[in-house]
């Protein structure tokens, strides 16, 4: 039987706007933790609450912008949001005082919960449902490739002496051309469908906490990683170009994203989970051991350093089409939206636990320590998916 088509303009536009978006995002990740010491002169905890802003108000709106994309047309809500998002660049430049630039910050954060959610729904759309874990592994592709450049970028232009304006201005540009091919996507038509009284189910796919919990364990980890490791390795003497971290991370995500969504595809969703949780857990142990294996061996760490960063990628490559398809086939498809709020909401609420606990930590004791935390919470992660994530999923599943 002939593979339904996947490859289309429409999924290619939606490809290269999702790619040019998140590498925008990418590229100021690293550097944001630099610009709020070096202009506003902040501490470790500040950093964290700061930044957090983000996130916090990126999970507020994400509830309710699944149920929006669920409600009414989706094209228009997700462009509307891409150009808030694509705008606050812009206004980063104009931040020349702390409370101005966490106005933005938190603006930021409220159009990136409406985009990414708008973009994870509308290539669903879009796609071939036969299809959906393969073509959810090259969507999250484009954010890989987009964080295996823009991270090292901006470290570069960092380093290399350039405006912190110039660095804001990168991010603007990629972002401008993205909308520009968000806006050529075209979707089928959604025909309108009668709304159940508004209930907590609307918001939340209730269906999906359990794995929803898994997920936020993971993410936190995850959120002092893509924002703290750099100050990590400078803490402990690492001293490589910290930005290749991002890239062989996103390299190990982009290789196993190949085949993961055909496993997705071919009904193993728990058993991918799983092997990606084994990967994950095993890796920030590894990542917390370099604190004190710099001391006796630093060419070696700095090694195990960069390997840690390639299976982190491919653990957590091979775990994010799995739990995208996991949320949406617990779902009907009249709440897609609902099932990949959730997704991303949970991930959002560990990303922001990551960075304030992340800061916290390290401000009273070292990253190291905090990175320790982290490792910890895999572990429980991995047990709880096992006991009940895993089983519920098998149990309620709709496809």
């Amino acid at each position: 039987m002939e593979k339904e088509r996947l490859v289309t303009p429409s999924f290619c536009a939606i490809l290269a706007a999702n790619f040019l978006l998140y590498f925008g995002f990418w590229l100021l990740t690293p550097i944001l933790p630099f610009y709020l010491s070096e202009v506003f002169h902040t501490s470790h905890t500040a950093i964290g609450v700061i930044l957090s802003c983000y996130t916090i108000s990126s999970l507020c709106i994400r509830p309710f912008s699944g149920y929006i994309l669920d409600t009414f047309a989706r094209k228009p809500l997700y462009l509307l949001a891409y150009f808030i998002f694509t705008l606050i660049f812009a206004g980063y430049m104009t931040a020349t005082a702390l409370i101005l630039f966490i106005i933005f910050r938190i603006v930021h954060g409220f159009s990136f919960g409406m985009v990414t959610v708008g973009g994870n729904t509308l290539v669903i759309d879009i796609m071939p449902s036969s299809r959906r874990g393969e073509g959810l592994g090259y969507y999250g592709l484009t954010n890989n490739i987009a964080m295996s450049i823009g991270p090292m970028f901006g470290l570069f232009l960092h380093s290399g002496g350039a405006s912190y304006t110039t660095i804001f201005s990168y991010a603007l540009g990629s972002c401008v051309i993205g909308f520009i091919a968000a806006w050529t996507v075209r979707t089928p038509y959604k025909a309108p469908v009668k709304r159940a009284p508004i209930s907590l189910d609307r918001f939340i796919l209730l269906k999906g906490l359990p794995a929803g919990f898994t997920l936020l364990l993971l993410s936190i980890p995850y959120g002092m990683t893509t924002n703290y490791v750099a100050m990590y390795a400078q803490e402990i003497g690492i001293t490589a170009e910290t930005g290749f971290f991002f890239t062989l991370m996103a390299v190990g995500m982009a290789v196993s994203r190949l085949f993961s969504g055909r496993l997705v595809d071919k009904g193993l969703v728990t058993k991918v989970i799983a092997a990606g949780l084994y990967l994950v857990s095993g890796c920030y142990f590894a990542l917390t051991a370099c604190g004190w294996l710099v001391n006796w061996n630093l060419e070696l760490t700095t090694g195990i350093f960069f390997l840690i960063s390639l299976l982190l990628g491919i653990g957590f490559g091979t775990m994010f089409p799995a739990y995208n398809t996991l949320f949406v086939n617990l779902a009907p498809n009249s709440q897609r939206g609902t099932a990949t709020s959730t997704y991303l909401t949970s991930w959002d609420v560990g990303l922001g636990i990551g960075m304030l606990t992340g800061g916290y930590l390290a401000e009273i004791a070292t990253f190291k320590i905090a990175y320790l935390f982290g490792a910890s919470l895999t572990v429980v992660s991995l047990l709880y998916f096992h006991l009940k994530a895993g089983p519920h999923f098998e149990k309620n599943r709709l496809r």
